[in-house]
This record gives structure tokens, C-alpha cells and sequence, in this order.
């Protein structure tokens, strides 16, 4: 913190649990600088048992900022103010000395690969919100103010600063903050990666297993392919995680992946027994809802859980109001969330917590693209494949605070979680291709959510996807089974299993339009060169030329 808001008041609260002198020189130090700042009445170390964890929320029970759902095992609902229901990227900065290491200079506007906050104006907002902010019914309340909400990181000191907000994104501070903004700066500086990606292992029939990164915008189905039920006969689908990877070269050249998140913040609205019948079975226990519907006999609901309500069961909403479907507007929040031990997934993979990772085999790139973009392609090599990433678009989703069905870019799907200037994170990642012994895993982009003239979904998606990671595995493996194309390999004619799918339209499903992708690369290589500007690494500017010639030749 500011070091001249470290003296001058009174260190007065009272220890309520355990004991300043059993804590670290740091630590110790830590919490008597923040309690004089932030005048709490009291003070809890925690001690991480059970027993703590059962006392925490039957307090929080008692001052009514949760309710037990009485239909679970352990399980709470959590309501939000109304305002403060989401991710705010326009309220989360990244504090460097200068602007540059944070985020590219745009050519024209604000940048949208992040915000800088210079650090004298972060002194000026720190200043503004944290003395006395933990001091009784204050008006600067830290734990929810959404006029003064500020999430900011420091990356020279390694600090996370949040105030305002008690939505998961931006309150689980070891989440993107940590897992992801800080990581990622840490990651450039030491040598390895942390990216937004689920991990999964696949086993065919013959018991070969593989595994795979995946990264899609969020709402995108990455819990839904995480804990994916095959369609195809013999075919196994493990979890690793279904958000953060964090992954290194091994002394063999094996890109490593480990999840470094204990559980899953998923998106309620959508989930049900038809799209993700393994995370339904992981949320019956121990589980916190935020922002979904009660039901009046103690259950959960939300838009698209798929379950009809048993005769006299009525519904609370999300703003704690009765319910019926001719209110015109959710019974949940469309960024609902659960918040759920991974322990607890019937299908989590039995190397989630090793310390040494699981191999990489192949990355998946995507995002939810009405028209134009193909179920499948693979890209051309390493350099092809960081472009294809460097190029994502996808729909905007409420888990921001965008509204409408507008098409964004979202790099790698980190655009809200970048933790250093993008340019210099695709320099990073095009540096890999010169590792010694590297093993490059192939890289993908995928799209179950391309339509037809009439609005209907091409792709069944959910468990048909296996159907694309097999093609996927079998690539891996060296079958020859691609037909090249201007945007890279998509499967040949039959490659792909449609056994006992009935009708596909596979020819639109992979149609490829020069009009349509004329317009994408102008897009791309405009969105490129405006926001990413001087920093843009040539390779991806030689990508760019060469995805324009190639699709000029169609």
C-alpha cells in the first residue's frame, strides 16, 4: 500500500481467532498496516478446517448474507446487489510505471487489451477508498460499493488490490487476478505460460489417452467440453479443470499443463442434466449459488436447467422477489454462478493434482461464430496456430458487462486477463517454437455454433463434440485425414464420424466463403494494427499477409 497511509492511526481491533505472533514476519506485518488503514473491529486468522468453514457460513447465515438451501447437503445461496452481478473491465487496472508494459498504445481510442492506471492515480483511488473503509455501516464500504468498485493489480510489488465488489470474478482473488493477470506476467519472466484454458484427457477404445488445452470466451461451453459425456461408443473424457492452465516445458520438451484452481465457477443458466449432466451431479453438495432462483422447497433454478418445477413449487428470483414466467425478465441472473469443489466431478481426472502436469497434446482455440468460421480446422504449424489465437472472435456474453449479440475480438480468450502489454505475450508464445527439443502439441480452432439461413444450429454439440476431438486425436497421431484449405486443414471427405448422427448439412457445416473471409482478415488486420500497434511481432503481421493471399486465390 501507499507507505504514507501506513501511519497515523490506531491499530485497534480485536483478534477473535488465533494469533498475530503465529503468523509470518510478513504476514504479521501485512495485517497490522492494512487493520490500522482499514479499522476493522476484529480480526480472524484462519486456520482452514472444517470446523472454521461450518462457523464462517453459519455466521454469515445468522447476518442473513447467505441461506441454506434446505433440498442439499450443504449447499447456500448467495444473492448480489443487482449492480454488482458480473466481471467490470472497466473498473479492473493493471498499475506499471509505464503504460506500455501494461497494454499496447492504440493508434486511435482506448485500448482494448486492458487498462493502465498510472500510479499516481492509483494513489489518489487507494487513498479515496480504503481508510476506514472496514469500520462499521461506513458509506465507502469495502466489501460492496459499486460506485467506487476498483479491482487493481501491482505487478512490480506482486499485489492484488479489490474493493467494492463481492462478485466471485473479481472477489476470488486467486482466480483471474492472481491465476491469470499476475500469473501471466510471471509466466513471461520465468518462461512458461498461464492461459484461460480447460484441461481434459480423452481415451479412445484401445485405452491411448491424450490431453488438451482449450481456451473460448466465456459462455462458451468450456465447463460443458471439460466434463463432456462421449457420444462415441468407447470413447472417455477425464476433467483436469474447465478454466485456468498453467503449463511449462518439461527437460523432454512435453508442454506440462497443471490446473491450479481448487473447484469450479461455472455459469448456471444453461446447465442441466442435457448439456452437463457431470457438472449437475457435482453441485448436489457443498456448493454455493450466487445470483440463481430458489425454489420454495429449498432447491435451485435458472434459465435452462431443464427440470419442470413439481406441482405447487413456486420460484424467488434472483432480486429476492416472487417469480412466474410472465415477469418478462430471468428468474436467475444470465451470469448466475456455482462455486463447487472439482473433488467432487464423477469424472475428474486422477492426475488433476499432480504436481508435475499432465502432457499437452493439442490446443484448442474458439468461439461461438454464427457464420462463416468452419466446426473445425487445424492450423498450418506453431506460428499459424499463436495468429489463429491472436485472432478469436466470438459473441459477447454476460459474463462482462457488454450488451447484445456483437462479435469481439478476444485473443486467446485473455483479453479481459492480460497481465502485460498482448504484443509482447505473443512474442512469448511464438518463442516456444524455439525452445531446444520442444514437442509443439497441434493446434486447433473449433465453432459448434455456426447456424443455418434459418437460426438453427448446424452442430449438435455438447457429447457430438467427441466426435471432433477424435478427429483431432487422430491427427495427433499422424493420420491423413485433413484436406488443406486458405484458413488451414479441415477434415477430408468422410474423416469426420457422423455414425448415427442422422442428417448433418456437412457441406454448409464447412464451407468456407472468400466473401465472408475477405472480410475477417480486413478485421482482423485492422483490429491488429490499430490496438496492438507497434508492438504487433512481424510474424503475426506475415501471418496476416498470408492468410489475405491465400484466401485471395480461392
Amino acid at each position: 500500500m501507499p507507505p504514507q497511509l501506513q501511519n497515523g492511526l490506531n491499530f485497534s481491533a480485536k483478534v477473535v481467532q488465533g494469533t498475530l505472533d503465529s503468523l509470518p514476519s510478513a504476514v504479521r506485518e501485512f495485517v497490522e498496516s492494512s487493520t490500522t488503514l482499514c479499522q476493522p473491529d476484529h480480526i480472524h486468522i484462519c486456520d482452514g478446517s472444517e470446523e472454521e468453514n461450518q462457523r464462517l457460513l453459519e455466521c454469515m447465515e445468522g447476518e442473513g448474507v447467505i441461506k441454506r438451501l434446505k433440498k442439499y447437503d450443504n449447499c447456500w445461496l448467495a444473492l448480489t446487489d443487482p449492480r454488482d452481478v458480473a466481471r467490470i473491465e472497466s473498473k479492473t487496472v493493471i498499475i506499471t510505471h509505464e503504460q506500455r508494459d501494461t497494454v499496447p498504445i492504440p493508434k486511435t481510442g482506448l485500448s482494448q487489451l486492458g487498462r493502465w492506471m498510472s500510479e499516481e492515480d492509483f494513489e489518489k483511488a487507494f487513498s479515496a477508498r480504503f481508510p476506514g473503509c472496514m469500520k462499521g455501516p461506513l458509506v465507502n464500504s469495502w466489501a460492496c460499493n459499486p460506485e467506487l468498485t476498483l479491482i487493481a493489480h501491482v505487478p512490480d510489488r506482486r499485489e492484488i488490490i479489490s474493493f467494492g465488489s463481492g462478485y466471485g470474478g473479481n472477489s476470488l482473488l486467486g482466480k483471474k487476478c492472481f491465476a491469470l493477470r499476475m500469473a501471466s506476467r510471471l509466466a513471461k519472466e520465468e518462461g512458461w505460460l498461464a492461459e484461460h484454458m480447460l484441461i481434459l484427457g480423452i481415451t479412445n477404445p484401445e485405452g491411448e489417452k491424450k490431453y488438451f488445452a482449450a481456451a473460448f470466451p466465456s459462455a462458451c461451453g468450456k465447463t460443458n467440453l471439460a466434463m463432456m459425456n462421449p457420444t462415441l461408443p468407447g470413447w472417455k473424457v477425464e476433467c483436469v479443470g474447465d478454466d485456468i492452465a498453467w503449463m511449462k516445458f518439461d527437460q523432454q520438451g512435453n508442454l506440462r499443463a497443471i490446473n491450479p484452481e481448487n473447484g469450479f465457477f461455472g455459469v448456471a443458466p444453461g446447465t442441466s442434466v442435457k448439456t452437463n449432466p457431470n457438472a449437475i451431479k457435482t453441485i448436489q453438495k457443498n456448493t454455493i449459488f450466487t445470483n440463481v432462483a430458489e425454489t420454495s422447497d429449498g432447491g435451485v433454478y435458472w434459465e435452462g436447467i431443464d427440470e419442470p418445477l413439481a406441482p405447487g413449487v413456486t420460484l424467488t428470483s434472483w432480486k429476492n422477489k416472487e417469480w412466474s414466467p410472465e415477469d418478462g425478465e430471468p428468474c436467475a441472473h444470465p451470469n448466475s454462478r456455482f462455486c463447487t469443489p472439482a473433488s467432487q466431478c464423477p469424472i475428474i481426472d486422477p492426475a488433476w493434482e499432480s504436481p508435475e502436469g499432465v502432457p499437452i497434446s493439442g490446443i484448442i482455440f474458439g468461439g461461438r461464430r454464427p457464420t462463416g468460421v468452419p466446426l473445425v480446422y487445424e492450423a498450418l504449424n506453431w506460428q499459424h496456430g499463436v495468429f489463429v489465437g491472436a485472432a478469436m472472435r466470438s459473441e459477447a456474453t454476460a459474463a462482462a458487462e457488454h450488451k447484445g449479440k456483437v462479435i469481439m475480438h478476444d485473443p486467446f480468450a485473455m483479453r479481459p486477463f492480460f497481465g502485460y502489454n498482448f504484443g509482447k505475450y505473443l512474442a512469448h508464445w511464438l518463442s516456444m517454437a524455439q525452445r531446444p527439443a520442444a514437442k509443439l502439441p497441434k493446434i486447433f480452432h473449433v465453432n459448434w455454433f455456426r447456424k443455418d439461413k434459418e437460426g438453427r444450429f448446424l452442430w449438435p454439440g455438447f457429447g457430438e463434440n467427441s466426435r471432433v476431438l477424435e478427429w483431432m486425436f487422430k491427427r495427433i497421431n499422424g493420420e491423413d485425414s485433413a484436406k488443406l484449405t486458405p484458413i488451414g486443414y479441415i477434415p477430408a471427405e468422410d474423416a469426420l464420424n457422423l455414425k448415427g448422427l442422422g442428417s448433418i448439412n456437412v457441406k454448409e457445416l464447412f464451407h468456407i466463403s472468400k466473401e465472408f473471409w475477405e472480410k475477417e482478415v480486413e478485421d482482423i488486420q485492422k483490429y491488429l494494427e490499430e490496438q496492438v500497434n507497434a508492438d504487433l511481432p512481424y510474424e503475426i503481421e506475415r501471418e496476416v499477409l498470408a492468410l489475405k493471399q491465400r484466401i485471395s486465390l480461392m
